[in-house]
């Protein structure tokens, strides 16, 4: 197939609102070395696009500076030292950015074979929040089996993956969301309580559930209050892992509990790591995580798609969060 010189893609104008978000023309990216160049048929509409699109999350050194953290789609190109793939190979791949666009290169190691019989929409929502579930769930949290465990926007692209691993590694599932029909839908993935935040609190909701005892690990997305307040809901040894700050990365907490329960506090960006970091996660997920989604075990759930050109429309739908589970854009 021959490769166009040049390619459909989404600049960012300027920080701002959606409307900055532009159909533009751009030279088709060549894949460096470790490196494949991916036809792009559909990419994944994330939080951290819309944070980089108002100006608060900037690319890393190197990466290109359209947005779109995950691509699925064809091979159509192989850098030096790809030894795994080949022209023709359809992949769900994660990037550093790049994947509002028709081409998008990808690190090889980032790159994992679509599992089971999804389709091109499916597999292109895989990847930032299992990567990203995957790493602070189980490793930076270490969630066992028999263990507890409480997700914040239990009805996100993250909350929804989360409660599916989660509950199908044999751990007892909590999950808060914003409406009634949204808590349903968590419990139907696997939650067996789901808390409105807007009616309940969530904390006098897992001190009655747990009959005082807390949770085991809780995944937050929220910050802000949420902190202090997630602290009182763990369990002795409980984790607390952060991933992102909707309501601020500030807040002020009395430590004196974390230490008398011997809590852990962690967290981590996906972005900013290495590529052998992010290829050593993508292996865990093709051994352990893959089998479950090629057996329908576990899904990602798509909420709506887009049309590459409205994708000001995407980033509208994200930030009204009427959305349950994720939104993807469509080439």
């Amino acid at each position: 197939m021959k490769i166009p010189t040049e390619m459909r893609a989404i600049e960012i104008q300027q920080p701002g609102g959606p409307e900055v978000l532009v159909p533009a023309r751009r030279p088709v990216p060549q894949p460096a070395k470790g490196e494949v160049l991916i036809r792009v048929a559909a990419a994944g509409v994330n939080r951290p696009d819309v944070l980089q699109r108002q100006g608060g999350y900037a690319p890393p050194p190197g990466a290109s500076d359209l947005p779109g953290l995950e691509v699925a789609g064809e091979i159509v190109a192989l850098g030096p030292d790809t030894p795994r793939w080949k022209v023709g190979d359809t992949v769900a791949a994660l990037v550093a950015g790049g994947g509002y666009a028709e081409y998008c290169p990808a690190p090889s190691p980032q790159c994992l074979p679509i599992p089971g019989k999804l389709d091109m929409v499916e597999a292109a929502a895989l990847p930032e929040t299992f990567f990203t579930v995957w790493t602070n769930v189980f490793d930076r949290g270490r969630l066992k089996a028999g263990e507890s465990f409480l997700v914040h926007g239990g009805s996100s692209g993250i909350g929804t993956t989360a409660i599916q691993l989660a509950s199908r590694s044999g751990s007892r599932v909590f999950a808060t969301a914003g409406s009634a029909d949204k808590c349903s839908k968590c419990k139907e993935l696997g939650a067996i309580v789901a808390v409105d935040y807007k009616t309940e609190d969530f904390v006098q909701v897992i001190e009655r559930e747990t009959g005082g005892k807390g949770v085991d690990v809780i995944l937050d997305m929220v910050g802000g209050d949420y902190i202090a307040r997630n602290l009182k809901c763990l369990a002795v040894e409980g984790r607390l892992v952060q991933i992102a700050f909707l309501k601020g990365a500030k807040a002020e907490v009395n430590f004196a509990g974390m230490m008398m329960k011997r809590q852990t506090i962690t967290g981590s960006t996906l972005r900013p790591q290495s590529v052998a970091a992010k290829g050593a996660i993508a292996r865990a997920l093709e051994e352990k995580v893959w089998p479950l989604i090629a057996a329908g075990e576990v899904l990602p759930q798509i909420h709506a798609t887009f049309p590459l050109d409205q994708a000001a429309e995407a980033h509208r739908l994200m930030e009204s969060s009427a959305h349950v589970g994720k939104i993807v854009l469509t080439l």
